[in-house]
């Protein structure tokens, strides 16, 4: 697959490798590194050095090799599926699941549920770790995901992701609350230059991110509220909630402490809104809170 990729003001001055690993989806660093160095990416005058430093208005060409056969094993573990056909399963994922492999989880993924499930059927975009996944949830995030069951479907769905045809709203119980009962934060997110395991609002090696948000209720400490992504980065509403001081309560990574006996993020992916690829349907889907929430929420209406 060739992706086209323009630099643009923001870009300049930042490395090849990390730029292409925040523009290209599930892309990561050493992975972009290799295919700068397989001579995978070009401008207009050849290939880059492998410590190339972007300029505005350069044009990129990525070519993506076709995955090889996935190593994974299919695995049977239960999954909440609440639509599927030929081209696309959506699934309730729960608090826990980790969406497909990587360092320290290489198996008991839903990426290994889904092979189980869908056997071939699973689009290979996303590459041998990856297949199917059009978009990634936080391990302790719950709630909805989309996968692709075929390259064009998981093409289109992607393109949805790009143009915000695509959304997704998500519930969460903030520390604090926001001043006004609905806002926009409009900022930059990139890797944390002081922790690495950390994703931070900055102007370097960033990208666009933009967050609107509405507060459902008030609590003494807390609030609920639900958040709308424009932009899809990681950690994103993790990270632009603890900008504005009101971190996600219970996250250990963005200072959420670890009250209402939450032991990990109160994030809810709670709807996702789309364009069937192949009938071209408005098709709309919501879950409900998981339990750990819904107690959260039960233990602050008690303190009003």
């Amino acid at each position: 697959m060739t992706i086209w990729l323009t630099a643009e003001a923001a870009d300049a001055g930042a490395r090849l490798d990390a730029w292409l690993a925040e523009n290209v989806e599930d892309l990561s660093r050493s992975r972009a590194q290799q295919l700068i160095e397989a001579g995978l990416v070009t401008l207009p005058s050849g290939p880059p050095k492998k410590n190339y430093r972007v300029s505005p208005g350069d044009s990129l060409r990525v070519e993506l090799p076709e995955p090889e056969e996935a190593a994974l094993q299919p695995e049977d573990i239960p999954l909440d599926i609440l639509y599927e056909d030929g081209d696309l399963i959506v699934i309730n994922k729960p608090k826990g699941l980790v969406v497909h492999p990587a360092p320290g989880h290489p198996d008991g993924t839903l990426v290994n549920a889904l092979l189980y499930h869908c056997g071939d059927s699973l689009s290979g975009i996303g590459g041998v770790t990856r297949p199917g996944i059009v978009h990634r949830l936080d391990m302790d995030t719950s709630g909805l995901i989309l996968c692709a069951k075929n390259d064009r479907a998981h093409r289109l769905l992607s393109a949805q992701l790009s143009d915000r045809s695509l959304s997704r709203e998500y519930e969460a119980i903030l520390r604090g609350a926001p001043k006004e009962d609905s806002g926009k934060v409009d900022a930059p997110i990139g890797r944390s230059p002081k922790d690495r395991k950390k994703m931070a609002v900055t102007e370097h090696n960033s990208r666009p991110a933009v967050t609107r948000y509405r507060v459902l209720e008030r609590f003494p400490g807390y609030s609920y509220v639900r958040c709308a992504l424009e932009t899809g980065r990681t950690h994103q509403i993790r990270v632009h909630m603890a900008y504005i001081g009101h971190p996600v309560a219970g996250d250990p990574l963005y200072g959420g402490g670890s009250e209402l006996g939450l032991k990990s993020q109160c994030l809810h992916a709670r709807a996702i809104r789309f364009i069937h690829p192949s009938t071209g349907q408005a098709m709309s889907f919501e879950s409900g809170l998981p339990e750990d929430f819904t107690r959260a929420l039960a233990v602050l209406r008690a303190r009003l």
